[in-house]
């Protein structure tokens, strides 16, 4: 292994101090995953990391699933880890959290650093597969390591402050981005829930407001209410209602008036019609004495 930010004397930087502080070095490798390491640094220590990756990686293969390709975006702000074909990013390592960096002599492919992780403050240590280039990438990372130290310099430290505020707010950012998306989905469910429960069951018929009653719990009866004739299903109008003239001889129900003294003598019993025709004139002179007693004049001192 060969430890990047220790360059031989006859290696010069590949880029130029503009594309690594205004814009990244991209590279397309596999990702064969990161790993839990116990110090930040070490040969040993990655070497280690790689064997454990490397034997994963053999198992997963075995079951038929590919080494995922990203992409890595070197600046002297960070090393990114993006999906290749969504450009997603997977991995967001600040440059000043990657405490090594190194590529493996007998495996051209191989290169690896160890960056701390900002949530859980472990040391993670990152390994990929180039095609042959791994010795490139560790002194591109070794470049920007050089770079960000003159900014640094320059800077008086500001810089590196002003960067860790930024990591800091972009963090608390996306942390506010996915409550909110949290937030709208639980609203969004609330809402379904409400208008569930606001529709009535299938086969159900809707309830129409009761009438209004009177004292007796009975629809109050109006006479004077028309009725307004329904059009018919095949579009000929309807026939003019049928008036009938009203009938005095009637009550409110359609009754003729009961009149037990106008009964004939063949709808009774002769006992009972002789009764009757008692009561009748018993009636007829109590209603002659009453007519006369009403008649006095109370003013006549005569009577």
């Amino acid at each position: 292994m060969n430890r990047a930010f220790n360059r031989k004397k006859d290696k010069s930087w590949m880029h130029t101090p503009e594309a690594l502080a205004k814009h990244y070095i991209p590279y397309n490798v596999k990702f064969l995953g990161n790993t839990e390491v116990e110090a930040p640094k070490g040969t040993e220590v990655v070497k280690d990391a790689v064997r454990k990756l490397k034997f994963q990686r053999h198992i997963k293969k075995s079951e038929g699933q590919k080494t995922p390709k990203v992409e890595l975006q070197i600046s002297i702000y960070g090393v990114k880890i993006l999906d290749l074909k969504t450009k997603d990013v997977q991995y967001n390592c600040q440059l000043h959290r990657i405490s090594f960096c190194a590529d493996d002599k007998t495996d051209k492919r191989i290169f690896t650093f160890i960056c701390k992780d900002s949530e859980s403050n472990k040391h993670l240590c990152f390994v990929f597969d180039s095609e042959k280039c791994a010795e490139e990438i560790t002194l591109t990372i070794g470049q920007a390591f050089d770079l960000a130290y003159k900014k640094f310099l320059e800077s008086g430290g500001k810089d590196v402050e002003t960067r860790k505020q930024i990591g800091t707010l972009q963090k608390r950012i996306q942390e506010l981005e996915t409550e909110n998306s949290e937030l709208k989905q639980q609203l969004q469910d609330l809402e379904e829930q409400l208008m569930i429960s606001h529709e009535p069951p299938a086969g159900s018929m809707s309830m129409k407001p009761p009438l209004s009653t009177d004292v007796f719990d009975m629809v109050p009866f109006s006479p004077a209410t028309p009725l307004v004739p329904k059009p018919a299903s095949n579009g000929c109008p309807p026939p003019p209602p049928t008036t009938l003239p009203p009938d005095i001889s009637k009550d409110l129900f359609g009754a003729e008036p009961f009149d037990p003294f106008t009964c004939g003598s063949a709808d009774f019993p002769p006992d009972i019609q002789s009764k009757l025709d008692e009561m009748q004139e018993g009636f007829k002179m109590g209603l002659t004495l009453e007519g006369a007693v009403f008649s006095l004049d109370p003013l006549d001192s005569r009577c």
